[in-house]
């Protein structure tokens, strides 16, 4: 396959019809269930929708890649099977998977579909990826955002495997397939259950006096914006804490700043790195539509060996600053 692979988010059956038409490689999706990580009321598919979606995508030339990457309790692994065998059934192009038993189901069970390792597997060294490659088949690993530029084409020299990126959206440092924190506080896993912060979880409380407004999670406070500020998601692990010695409050776990890999495309296809991931299942279909299209023509206009034009992609970042991460270097060859 050629470098730059386009792949891009589909939280609904909207979206994923928006990222297409605006010219995705191909998209990701998950069921309305625990079986993928972003298990939002209003978001994901019945089993008829993603029928539907792949039947749509696949008469436009775009693949579709199924999230089943969370972690399956003991005893409860026949959801994840029965997922399995549905997206089979309508011809999805790949699973995306995190739990080897799922892995090991999927490669014996279905071996015509692709596997490709979740994020949420967490690995990052050559020998963890040629495990899952030599027992399960895999063909693909979606790295976690925490690794350089010199440490992909590292990667990439001693793996049989494709390799997939991060390029935009959250900018998460939290060791992917590892966060128990919203456990802590909801009793539901953002592996096991596939929600953080859970919406019934979710409350926002202004305080009539100064204006400011507090959002909280599972009765807690986990930050408190002035009347001027936008009044982010409650997630523990970019709230802002307060402290005797930190009255003035301060990110505990880290800061919400979006990543944005848009000027380190060349560097990352030089690298070897098969396919671009876009972050944003629960973001609108306006998003979806303008991201999608801005690295479509920046990804042709590379390949065209042409100058890319992504000034544009600064004003729709998830956070207040944007960042590039671990990826960036001065000196990475």
């Amino acid at each position: 396959m050629s470098l730059a692979e386009l792949i891009c988010p589909a939280g609904t059956p909207a979206a994923l019809r928006t990222a297409v038409d605006a010219g995705a490689d191909a998209v990701y999706c998950g069921f309305q269930d625990a079986t993928n990580a972003r298990n939002f009321p209003g978001l994901n598919f019945t089993p008829e929708e993603l029928e539907a979606a792949v039947a749509y995508a696949h008469a436009r030339g775009t693949k579709v890649l199924l999230a089943l990457n969370t972690y399956p309790p003991a005893g409860k692994v026949d959801l994840w099977r029965q997922a399995a065998d549905t997206g089979a059934r309508f011809g999805v192009d790949a699973f995306i998977v995190a739990d080897m038993g799922v892995a090991d189901y999927i490669a014996r069970t279905h071996p015509g579909v692709r596997l490709h390792l979740s994020v949420q597997a967490a690995a990052s060294s050559p020998e963890a990826i040629r495990y899952y490659v030599q027992n399960f088949g895999v063909k693909r690993v979606v790295l976690p955002r925490i690794l350089t530029i010199p440490e992909i084409r590292k990667i990439r020299q001693d793996i049989p495997c494709e390799i997939e990126t991060f390029i935009f959206g959250n900018h998460g440092l939290m060791v992917e397939g590892r966060c128990s924190l919203t456990n802590y506080l909801t009793g539901q896993s953002t592996n096991m259950d596939g929600v953080c912060s859970p919406a019934s979880d979710v409350e926002y409380i202004r305080d009539e006096a100064t204006g400011e407004m507090s959002s909280c999670l599972g009765g807690f406070t986990i930050d408190r914006f002035g009347p001027e500020e936008k009044a982010g998601y409650p997630t523990i692990c970019k709230g802002r804490y307060t402290a005797p010695h930190r009255p003035e409050g301060y990110y505990a776990f880290e800061e919400p700043v979006s990543l944005n890999l848009s000027r380190l495309l060349p560097e990352l296809i030089d690298a070897g790195v098969h396919a671009f991931k876009i972050e944003g299942r629960q973001r609108s279909k306006a998003y979806v539509r303008s991201v999608v299209s801005a690295f479509r023509r920046a990804v042709d206009d590379i390949r065209a060996g042409r100058k890319a034009n992504i000034d544009d992609l600064v004003a729709l970042t998830e956070g207040q600053k944007q960042t590039q991460g671990a990826f960036e270097t001065k000196k990475w060859r």
